[in-house]
């Protein structure tokens, strides 16, 4: 279950403020309603694309007794 902020106060915050986990999140939850979204929600979904390129992916780079090297939203 996510935990954290929703699109709406999401949508005031520029991309490169959101954390890695609500990427990742609202990424694979848009990606599953792709052939549903309208103009605007496809290029919400293309902005999140493009962060996460823009941060090289959302894997971690190291793992630890704690974390993996995926970014998890639950």
């Amino acid at each position: 279950m996510y935990v954290g902020r929703d699109m709406t106060e999401l949508t005031m915050v520029p991309k490169s403020e959101w954390k890695k986990s609500e990427l990742a999140y609202f990424h694979q939850s848009l990606q599953q309603m792709v052939p549903y979204l309208n103009s605007e929600g496809q290029a919400i979904h293309r902005e999140i694309v493009k962060e996460i390129e823009n941060r090289e992916g959302l894997n971690r780079n190291q793992a630890d007794y704690t974390h993996g090297t995926r970014i998890t939203f639950d």
